[in-house]
């Protein structure tokens, strides 16, 4: 199947990578891939208690969570900002 192409205002063709996952394990509910998103693929949830992560004592109750990951355009600004390496990326193909 085909990849879903682009091309740059230089015309320079790409291929976006989309995210795919993210591991809220590693996440530190730092809110940067949020902050650079320029569509609403994230949203900041509470963390549940049973997660291994969860620390009362700590500040990392919040986890950031895949909201809408069919809205990402590929950009890529949420893997460069975050510290932790949380998120996937994948080339996907064109589906109609």
């Amino acid at each position: 199947m085909e990849l879903i192409t682009g091309i740059t205002r230089g015309g320079t063709p790409y291929t976006p990578a989309f995210v795919t996952a993210l591991n809220q394990a590693n996440c530190i509910g730092c809110g940067r891939c949020y902050k650079v998103c320029p569509r609403t693929v994230f949203e900041l949830i509470e963390r549940s208690e049973d997660d291994e992560a969860y620390d009362e004592d700590e500040d990392n109750s919040m986890v950031m969570s895949l909201a809408d990951a069919l809205d990402c355009i590929g950009c890529g600004s949420c893997g460069r900002v975050c510290p932790k390496q949380c998120h996937t990326h994948q080339e996907l193909p064109l589906s109609i």
